[in-house]
């Protein structure tokens, strides 16, 4: 959270730390829906961003971690209408972002994924940025404003 307070004034944040068990995604997601809530988001607005946390927690446990037991970190920063989330890991890594940002890509097809995750995320949200190292682990990064396209009274 230092990276992202350095950069804005922080109104609030969460830290979410849990181990890489898929019985966990829905947690996280949870737990971000929650902390948003302040931000008073249409269903909609909540939903995409429910989704696009879920993706991004799903792709660090099955394709971070695994066949191993690793953690998933989560990190939100509010400033104003705007969350930023950080989620990453410390599996595997990504050999090739670009790649892997390609809808229909899967590191994983034995498991009949739909390689759409990224393509998820990113349809969801403002912005996404996605960081990672072999061998190290990857973060991604997901920026979302909320009530954008209200009409303001």
């Amino acid at each position: 959270m230092e990276r992202i307070a350095s950069q804005v004034q922080v109104n609030n944040y969460l830290r979410l730390q849990f181990p890489s068990r898929s019985e966990n995604e829905s947690l996280a997601r949870v737990a971000v829906a929650s902390f948003v809530a302040q931000l008073d988001p249409t269903m909609e607005e909540l939903t995409e961003l429910k989704t696009a946390v879920s993706e991004a927690v799903t792709n660090a446990i099955i394709h971070g971690y695994e066949d191993r037991d690793g953690e998933v970190r989560i990190e939100c920063a509010l400033t104003d209408n705007t969350v930023t989330i950080v989620i990453e890991d410390e599996g595997v890594g990504i050999p090739d972002v670009e790649e892997a940002r390609q809808p229909m890509y899967t590191s994983r097809p034995e498991l009949e994924r739909s390689g759409m995750g990224m393509t998820i995320m990113e349809s969801f949200v403002d912005s996404l940025e996605v960081e990672s190292t072999v061998g190290r682990g990857t973060r991604v990064t997901m920026i979302k404003t909320f009530g954008a396209d209200r009409v303001q009274m």
